[in-house]
């Protein structure tokens, strides 16, 4: 019989149109059952059911239309770990201007369209706004549970990358996510800690290095003869070299740490990078390249 231990249960909560269904699509590729809002009164009884019928993975999407209850959730998650079960959340957010775009390419309403106040109806971008800040409070509480994935920048494809590497990391270990953006596209809203590269030498301005990226070797070697490339490096990983331990000792189960440059092709790709590889030996990481890996 499936024992506790060999269960894995994988919450995926966050903002309408953030992307909740490719994430859950990403975890049945995975060999999960998944189960689509679900009401969190059946959270329990469901895990009970799946583990008689011998399901090693269960994903289950919840989202504010139960919102009454999901109060209920955290401590539901604290008594499937205390039970033994292996227990992650993935919120997904997106920034309230993507979010507006997404429901007005869609046409579909916001499920608490019917909440805002009747004044805000007259103007329905502003009701529509009004129903998605209504739901980040409603959903604050998980999101400050949760890893979370910011899904405004990225395509389809990528966020599912995010999530099956998500589910690949290493069990009851901080695992590290670098990830790399433009400043020009805004600062990904999934970050720890963000880092300001954009004063250092640009390869951009390069001739024979624009259409590079920090993955390709001339670009490594211009920017490894920068002296302040290499101060600034080595300052980051002793920040994080100091703090680490800190951080997981405080039950973290992810940080991201975001490093920005101007475009999202050079300095900041360089970075996370050199970054991922200098921690790779000592912690679990994961690498993200918002920008290049969308082209």
């Amino acid at each position: 019989m499936t024992t506790k231990k060999q269960v894995r249960i994988v919450l995926i909560t966050g903002m309408s149109g953030s992307g909740k269904s490719v994430a859950l699509h990403a975890l049945e590729d995975l060999g999960f059952y998944c189960v689509d809002n679900l009401p969190p009164e059946l959270l329990l009884p469901l895990v009970k059911l799946e583990r008689g019928n011998y399901a090693k993975r269960l994903a289950i999407a919840m989202d504010v239309r139960s919102a009454g209850s999901l109060p209920l959730v955290p401590q539901q998650l604290r008594q499937l770990k205390d039970k033994g079960y292996q227990v992650d959340s993935i919120f997904l957010d997106a920034a309230t201007d993507t979010l507006i775009r997404r429901f007005s390419e869609t046409r579909r309403r916001h499920p608490l369209s019917q909440r805002v106040t009747s004044d805000a109806a007259v103007d329905q971008r502003h009701a529509l706004s009004e129903a998605i800040e209504l739901e980040r409070s409603l959903l604050s509480d998980l999101r400050m549970r949760s890893q979370v994935i910011d899904s405004s920048m990225i395509r389809p494809t990528q966020l599912q990358s995010y999530v099956k590497a998500f589910v690949a990391a290493p069990e009851e270990q901080l695992t590290l996510v670098f990830e790399s953006f433009a400043f020009k596209r805004g600062i990904p809203s999934d970050a720890d800690f963000v880092f300001d590269v954009r004063m250092l030498p640009n390869p951009h301005y390069e001739p024979e290095l624009q259409a590079l990226t920090g993955r390709d070797a001339p670009v490594i070697e211009f920017l490894q003869q920068q002296p302040d490339v290499q101060r600034m490096l080595q300052q980051i990983q002793s920040f994080l070299n100091d703090w680490l331990e800190a951080l997981s000792q405080n039950h973290r189960s992810y940080v991201t740490v975001a490093i920005g440059c101007t475009g999202g092709q050079h300095r900041s790709v360089y970075f996370v990078e050199q970054l991922s590889h200098a921690f790779e030996q000592g912690w679990a990481t994961l690498k993200r390249h918002r920008e290049i890996d969308a082209t």
